[in-house]
């Protein structure tokens, strides 16, 4: 079926073409375009992605050396790098946003069933924010402190196939508690955070939702112990009180029963204590949902590394956006060709390959069913072998 294509135009295959329409109608990216559509500029970002290019111009040079094969690829414009930064400087980043979204969704009814770590049917999120710090010379528009700017990427992690179901994107300013308020809670899910994310007014705002959370207790927790459950001491629990919380504040915001479960790390000998408003799951599942929670701390460093978020294309807010919703979108295509082709290769792995073959006229899926474990580029045990 797919002889004779270019790798590049098998992958792109995957994407909803008339969904991305739809998001340029939205917001008027055809206007006063004439030949660069917004198409054009998606995929030349998409190939930037796969293929690790570093610079708009080294984008162009190498669309520029296989010119003959752009019209394959579904480019229909002459790529230049002045006309790649023009459009990613004018055009509404939303576009992309939107159709990133699109694709999440897709990606997210693919990975449903998937198992986590955890035995629970429940959706389980995991909340947590990066910072890409930046040159507040170059982007004045983010700032951090003083001297410096920075971007904040707001996460939330659907642990069933590690897909970012939101995505915020804000200044270093911008707290991560705020990013509650952006959030819309979905009733019976699991959201996992760490303590950054404490605040009892907003926690609260989950509990009438039918939503519930994990998080760390923070060291200075006022609260009084109303009953001490039964536990097995083997398990490396400590106890797994039902508590009410006493500070003046607090006890206002959040006046219902909340349970406190402390468990001792084997691993690092610490002791963790955890707060949570479900008190169904037995204490060691809510230990090990808190667990869970460091995928998406190894998803941050795993886009730092293998995306190019981290290095922009262009300084304005806009180019910035468009860059990141681009990235994100290609990685959630290739975990979406990944689950489609049945590949058991990692996403790691999968990236690697695609980034030598974009070019070639090799089917798709014999290309990468060849991907053993074994791969010449080895895995290191720090980094997310995701969709394994």
């Amino acid at each position: 079926m797919n002889t004779g294509q270019l790798v590049f135009a098998q992958v792109t295959k995957y994407l909803p073409l008339t969904t991305f329409r739809r998001c340029v109608a939205r917001y008027d990216g055809t206007h006063k375009v004439k030949t660069f559509s917004c198409l054009d500029q998606y995929l030349c970002m998409a190939f930037a992605q796969l293929t690790y290019r570093e610079s708009l111009r080294d984008i162009e040079a190498c669309l520029r050396a296989q010119q003959s094969k752009l019209y394959h690829m579904g480019i229909k414009s002459w790529v230049s790098r002045s006309t790649l930064a023009d459009a990613n400087e004018s055009r509404d980043w939303r576009i992309y946003a939107d159709f990133a979204q699109s694709l999440i969704a897709v990606a997210r009814r693919l990975y449903a069933a998937d198992p986590f770590g955890v035995d629970l049917k429940n959706t389980v999120y995991a909340l947590d924010a990066s910072t890409v710090d930046l040159c507040l010379s170059v982007f004045p528009w983010a700032p951090f402190r003083s001297t410096k700017a920075a971007i904040k990427l707001h996460t939330l992690l659907d642990l069933r196939g590690n897909i970012p179901s939101f995505l915020h994107i804000s200044d270093g300013k911008l707290h991560d508690v705020n990013v509650l308020d952006l959030l819309l809670p979905e009733p019976g899910a699991f959201y996992v955070m760490d303590r950054g994310y404490i605040d009892f007014d907003r926690l609260f705002q989950l509990h009438e939702a039918k939503s519930f959370f994990v998080t760390r207790a923070k060291s200075n927790l006022k609260a009084q112990r109303r009953y001490s459950h039964p536990i097995d001491r083997s398990t490396g629990l400590i106890c797994d009180q039902t508590i009410v919380l006493t500070g003046f504040y607090s006890k206002q915001d959040f006046d219902t029963p909340l349970r406190r479960v402390r468990f001792k790390d084997p691993t690092t000998g610490k002791n963790l204590v955890f707060l949570t408003n479900n008190f169904a799951l037995p204490a060691l599942t809510i230990a090990d949902l808190y667990r869970c929670r460091w995928q998406v701390e190894l998803f941050f460093k795993w886009i730092k590394q293998h995306l190019r978020i981290k290095v922009f294309f262009g300084t304005s807010e806009n180019a910035v956006k468009t860059q990141i919703w681009i990235a994100v979108s290609v990685y959630v295509l290739v975990a979406i060709v990944k689950k489609r082709l049945n590949i058991p290769a990692s996403l790691y792995e999968i990236l690697q390959i695609l980034s030598l073959t974009m070019f070639e006229r090799i089917p798709l899926d014999q290309l990468l069913s060849k991907i053993v474990t074994e791969n010449i580029y080895s895995v290191s045990p720090n980094q997310l072998d995701l969709f394994n």
